[in-house]
């Protein structure tokens, strides 16, 4: 239990990084724009003082800590940081005293818990009372999921919020924001590319407090020029990450290279070639996620009806990719990669919507048939909307002969099965389907 200012010497050049760059307004705040972001619903109740008790929950390095002091500087409140590793009841009950005196000199406090989910059950009772009366704002953070890990009493009195991890855009621009600011490196002269900046962001996998660590590092370990400078070189971060920064530029020829050879190595059935440029891709630092939308759009491109069990198979690894992130998540894309390289070919889906596309943007005009249209109102059905129309349920074999296409487009066709893993079966139905309708015909 430490009772602060309520954000130190942030100046002392001495401390840690993370330390020194620790924001002190929602102005330098950087993520969770979904919660601070004008208009949503966490900045609105910071600018209307309406702060009441609430729970942070989100991966580490997010900002949890940082809001909480920050929310408290913003109401002028005093704070309380607490740790539930070593926190007892009765440190817990000599600042809840503390607290209910300022209360009654109308001073607020917000206590501050970190990893809440440690505290054991009596110990979270033990702020039951005092939130409930108002002698103190709680302010709890936890990796784990609060339903589970805070007791139902206390959470039913806490507003949670969800932290997401920071994007790599977000980290890119905390670590430039580090090289300049005085409180980081801006009274050196530090030379680093973006591409080497972008390199520790995807290494820190939406982790500030790592990202400003391994760039600590970095900087002190660079190479010292004459001039006073510091260069930090390719060498030097691939020693801090512990891992080789592979050729590949996100917006350049090498991303696209590398996407569309998974691309056709998983086209032409060949799994091997396929997890190797799914690892190439990884282990430069591409978004699993843009490797997972890729996916699902190959599941149904060049799978489609031939094994439509391929599109569960991708969205389910796009979900995993979400709860995992890297580098958890690589053997959930390689699994799916397998999958649909394996799985039986079709582009019969992809052929045809491409053929009614055509059709349909030269065509935009062509009416939809009265007979499929529908007549919800008298004026309507005087003009024969829905005249017509067969219920296909009325029929044993659910199938009519009606028309539903426009008269322009009557004979084409545009969904051709082939006769690839499950489209066989496909392709069978509509032969039967074709047939008697020709029959009723």
């Amino acid at each position: 239990m430490e009772q602060l200012s309520l954000f130190g010497n942030t100046n002392d050049l001495t401390s840690p990084l993370a330390s020194r760059m620790r924001p002190e307004s929602l102005e330098n705040y950087i993520g969770q724009k979904h919660l601070l972001g004008k208009g949503k619903v966490l900045r609105q109740i910071l600018e209307k003082d309406q702060v009441s008790s609430m729970i942070f929950w989100g991966p580490p390095g997010v900002g949890k800590t940082t809001l909480a002091r920050i929310i408290a500087h913003h109401t002028k409140a005093a704070f309380v940081d607490f740790s539930a590793v070593t926190s007892g009841i009765k440190e817990i009950k000599e600042i809840m005293k503390q607290a209910e005196n300022d209360r009654m000199m109308g001073m607020k406090t917000i206590v501050f818990v970190d990893e809440i989910h440690r505290f054991n059950k009596a110990q979270q009772d033990a702020f039951l009372p005092f939130v409930e009366k108002g002698s103190i704002v709680l302010i709890g953070a936890t990796t784990e999921n609060p339903s589970f890990e805070v007791n139902s009493a206390l959470l039913s009195r806490c507003k949670v919020f969800v932290l997401e991890a920071l994007k790599k855009d977000d980290l890119v621009e905390l670590l430039e924001r580090t090289l300049t600011d005085r409180k980081g490196f801006g009274n050196n002269q530090v030379r680093m590319e973006l591409s080497l900046i972008e390199v520790i962001a995807a290494f820190a996998n939406g982790d500030a407090r790592t990202a400003l660590n391994t760039l600590e590092m970095a900087v002190l370990n660079g190479e010292m020029q004459s001039d006073g400078s510091i260069v930090v070189t390719k060498q030097t971060v691939e020693q801090c990450i512990g891992k080789k920064t592979l050729l590949y530029d996100k917006n350049g020829e090498e991303h696209y290279n590398l996407i569309s050879a998974l691309h056709k190595s998983m086209r032409n059935s060949d799994p091997n070639a396929a997890v190797y440029w799914l690892a190439r891709m990884l282990e430069a630092g591409e978004d699993p996620l843009y490797v997972a939308r890729r996916l699902v759009r190959f599941a149904s491109e060049d799978i489609g009806m031939a094994d439509s069990q391929a599109l569960t198979v991708a969205v389910s690894a796009y979900q995993a990719c979400h709860f995992n992130g890297m580098p958890e998540c690589d053997v959930n894309l390689a699994h799916a990669v397998v999958y649909l390289s394996m799985a039986p070919k079709s582009n019969a889906l992809y052929v045809g919507y491409g053929k009614a596309r055509e059709d349909a943007s030269h065509m935009l005009s062509e009416p939809v048939p009265l007979q499929i249209r529908n007549g919800v109102t008298e004026l309507m059905r005087d003009l024969h909307y829905g005249e017509g129309y067969q219920y296909a349920h009325d029929n044993t074999e659910k199938i009519t002969n009606m028309e539903c296409l426009p008269d322009a487009v009557r004979d084409r066709k545009y969904y051709e099965p082939t006769t690839q893993g499950r489209e066989a079966e496909v392709k069978a139905r509509l032969e039967e389907i074709e047939e008697k309708k020709r029959q009723m015909k």
